[in-house]
């Protein structure tokens, strides 16, 4: 009985493919206390990607120089501002979660408030209650502030990466185009996903975030809120806490307000928060953050449950786009290998005269 053989040239590719996995999977189990860096310089090539080009190609800078301008600019408006407000935030809280005995005293006020209302006397207000609050809360905050040092060597990590990301930009890009083993309209594809995806979510989260923490911050200062500064910025970070938001910040306040007995700034306080504060949400969401990437809500918020576990602070940008993936490479998949999408035929590329010529004779002859 004659048996088929297996074509040598396909083993050899399929081994070739797991070889491949498995040293990535080694480098990435190694080199996985650098990943926020890696995944950082991502990000930073493609925001940086086009005015890079544009200040290379046309106004003929050199590749070094344009990417240390762009390097300066991160550290001036990214970097120093968020280790200014890790460096603002830090002894705030630990000075707030130090003073014990005022938040008891909050907590039981709240307490008793809530004892003999309808409805909220139903609400568990036990200790055990509150501490699984805040676990399950705590689970989706990025730990970013416990090591200072990881934080640290990441932004040095980051900014090299970036370096020669820029500086062998053509090269790089070149060779995973032609690494990636798909047609040209997938390959678009996959690369207009992941651009709308990093820049949606690097410039729109802080954005939101940034708006939302100013103008509650604003209601906090107006209606007679004390560290009205902290609670405010505490509310803008509370911005990328899916679902709740910065619910989760106003509402325990308004809630202490109003057991407190200042029921009129307990309820004005209420009302700015639910109109203004969560407003602005919708608002930018159909304005500014539409214009830089239509990105469906669902995506957003399960995709951000995905990244923070996974990455931390920058799994706020690659979760989504994982996320979003999945999507993306089912549309591939069957463009490539099924019935696919009907697309408009790509404008047809002719070659130029000189070949067109050397064609013509050498079908002469």
């Amino acid at each position: 009985m004659k048996y088929k053989q297996i074509n040598n040239n396909s083993i050899n590719q399929v081994m070739l493919i797991i070889i491949i996995i498995l040293i990535s999977i080694l480098v990435f189990k190694n080199l996985m206390y650098y990943l926020p860096g890696f995944l950082g310089a991502i990000t930073l090539y493609i925001l940086f990607r086009t005015p890079y080009f544009k200040l290379t190609e046309h106004y003929r800078w050199k590749k070094s120089l344009a990417s240390a301008l762009f390097i300066l600019l991160s550290i001036i408006f990214i970097i120093l501002p968020i280790w200014a407000i890790i460096d603002y935030l830090v002894p705030q809280v630990n000075h707030f979660f130090s003073n014990q005995q005022q938040i008891v005293e909050k907590f039981n006020t709240l307490k008793t408030f809530m004892s003999d209302k309808p409805f909220l006397k139903d609400i568990d207000m036990s200790d055990t209650a509150l501490l699984n609050f805040l676990q399950r809360l705590t689970r989706y905050v990025p730990n970013i502030l416990n090591s200072v040092a990881e934080v640290g060597v990441n932004i040095v990590v980051t900014l090299f990466v970036l370096y020669f990301m820029q500086v062998n930009a053509k090269k790089m890009e070149s060779t995973l185009y032609r690494s990636i083993p798909f047609s040209k309209e997938s390959k678009r594809d996959i690369w207009n996903e992941v651009n709308v995806m990093v820049r949606s979510n690097a410039i729109g989260i802080p954005i939101l975030g940034f708006c939302q923490g100013l103008v509650a911050m604003l209601g906090y200062w107006i209606f007679g809120i004390d560290n009205f500064v902290l609670l405010g910025l505490l509310t803008g970070i509370s911005s990328i806490v899916p679902i709740l938001g910065t619910m989760t910040i106003y509402v325990p306040i308004c809630a202490i307000t109003l057991a407190g007995g200042e029921t009129a700034n307990a309820i004005g306080l209420s009302i700015y928060c639910f109109i203004l504060v969560g407003g602005i949400d919708n608002v930018l969401r159909f304005t500014i953050l539409k214009t830089i990437g239509d990105v469906p809500p669902m995506i957003t918020v399960f995709g951000v449950l995905l990244g923070l576990n996974l990455f931390g602070m920058l799994g706020l940008i690659f979760g989504p786009l994982i996320l979003s993936s999945i999507g993306l490479l089912m549309k591939v998949y069957s463009h490539e290998y099924g019935k696919g999408i009907v697309r408009e035929p790509l404008p047809l590329q002719l070659p130029p005269p000189e070949s067109s010529a050397a064609d013509k004779t050498q079908e002469g002859s």
